[in-house]
């Protein structure tokens, strides 16, 4: 008993210096950085005690860490549903909606595949070979195979569109989110009718709905501030429960999996500058979103963050809750971009291929990009990513089963890369559509 109240006292005065941090001052991201710290500490320091202490301590933590992610995925579909319908009920028409989500679900497939040549150009530069890890035992079952044998991009897209929006708002099914997304861009466009048919209806339903976002928003912003405390839990249990030594057999795919992550960031960055924006000031925007979802490795609790993040950047709600939400399921620069990649140019020259060959890579490319959707429909992340882009290729699937062991590991870098992907696709959505608008506006009438 004496190490439970000594842990947990000493999480719950890391909690108060907190506290006292976030009185101190406005940025989220200085307090989620101590939290981080805090955190690290408290789970290092549980390698000295007995085990079954420590995960009973951790289990004590998880009350706050799970419970912040679930606080998050309460908020999210409400978030979701009601900053596209209030964004939309303040255009004047419907004709931008189309375009606005074409151009958005555009900027995610050209990054998911620029992290595709990412994740080729890193495997191939550390010369990694699959025959390398031959001796070693797959853990692949063949329902997991089976799970992507039957994918079909017809029948994925069908599955986005929504048959039972209260399902949906209960996060019922794996693409929920843009179940959602879909219904909100649904009722949005019905109220622009509604309010050019009937003004007087739609002055009633104009309030009603600005009222319900400010409500949304109150909830959202309390369980953002939660934020520091969330992750500190998190980390905790991250830093307990992850042991690099049992993966020493696996280190150079770990490590070719962080080199291409942190180039896929520098990618990100290149492209902020090139836009005219400050990628220093856009990562310290965006920090305390990706330090969650690095250690909650869900991009699906990480949309209020993303949403909040892109709002601070100066992205319209529309594009930000759009970005965030058809980020949680597709376009996944991490999980079904440079995971897939490497697993290919591992394999690739065991067959005979060059994987930087421009043929192939015109095959490749491609097929990441509608393997990113496919996540969507089977879930399961980057393992069920890779079964998708390795089975539309005809190569041999069971160098994935290999790397289930180590997947939590390199999953945490991933998920970072998926919610940054989406928020920049949130930002180039809006560079691009607000430079059309330019264009059509001294566009001679």
């Amino acid at each position: 008993m004496l190490f439970y109240a000594i842990y947990l006292c000493a999480f719950a005065l890391f909690c108060f210096l907190i506290y006292k941090i976030n009185k101190k001052t406005t940025s989220i991201s200085k307090s989620v950085f101590s939290a981080i710290v805090m955190g690290a500490g408290l789970g290092i320091t549980l390698h000295f005690i007995p085990e079954a202490h420590g995960n009973t301590i951790i289990s004590w933590l998880a009350v706050v860490g799970s419970g912040y992610i679930s606080l998050l995925k309460v908020v999210a579909m409400p978030l979701i549903f009601i900053s596209i319908l209030s964004a939309i009920n303040k255009l004047e028409n419907a004709a931008g909606v189309g375009k606005m989500s074409l151009t958005l679900v555009a900027c995610m497939m050209g990054l998911v595949m620029m992290a595709g040549l990412v994740g080729v150009v890193t495997a191939r530069m550390l010369h990694l070979d699959a025959s390398a890890f031959s001796h070693l035992q797959s853990t692949l079952t063949d329902a997991d195979v089976a799970k992507t044998s039957g994918v079909s991009l017809p029948a994925l897209i069908a599955s986005l569109v929504p048959s039972n929006i209260f399902l949906d708002l209960t996060g019922a099914r794996s693409v929920s989110v843009i179940g959602v997304v879909i219904f909100a861009l649904l009722a949005g466009v019905a109220l622009l009718k509604v309010k050019h048919d009937a003004p007087e209806a739609g002055r009633t339903l104009n309030v009603g709905i600005d009222a319900v976002q400010i409500w949304v928003m109150k909830m959202v912003r309390i369980v953002i501030a939660l934020t520091p405390y969330g992750v500190m839990a998190l980390m905790a249990k991250v830093f307990l429960s992850y042991h690099l030594a049992q993966f020493v057999s696996l280190l150079g795919f770990i490590v070719a999996c962080y080199l291409a992550v942190l180039a896929m960031f520098v990618v990100h960055g290149l492209i902020i500058a090139l836009t005219g924006g400050n990628p220093i000031g856009y990562f310290k925007t965006v920090w305390p979103a990706l330090t969650f979802a690095f250690v909650s490795r869900s991009s699906a609790a990480s949309i209020p963050l993303a949403i909040t993040s892109q709002e601070r950047l100066g992205v319209p709600d529309t594009i930000a809750n759009m970005a965030a939400s058809f980020g949680s399921n597709m376009g996944q620069n991490g999980c079904a971009g440079i995971y897939p990649a490497i697993m290919v140019a591992m394999i690739a020259p065991t067959l005979g291929i060059d994987p930087l060959s421009p043929q192939f890579l015109f095959a490749l490319l491609p097929a990441i990009a509608l393997g990113s959707i496919g996540v969507a429909g089977v879930g399961g992340g980057g393992t069920f990513a890779a079964l998708i882009v390795l089975s539309t290729l005809h190569f041999p699937v069971a160098l994935v089963g290999i790397f289930i062991a180590i997947e939590p590991i390199v999953d945490m870098a991933r998920t970072a890369l998926n919610v940054n992907g989406s928020m920049i696709s949130g930002l180039l959505a809006t560079k691009l559509l607000s430079r059309q608008k330019k264009t059509l506006q001294k566009a001679p009438q």
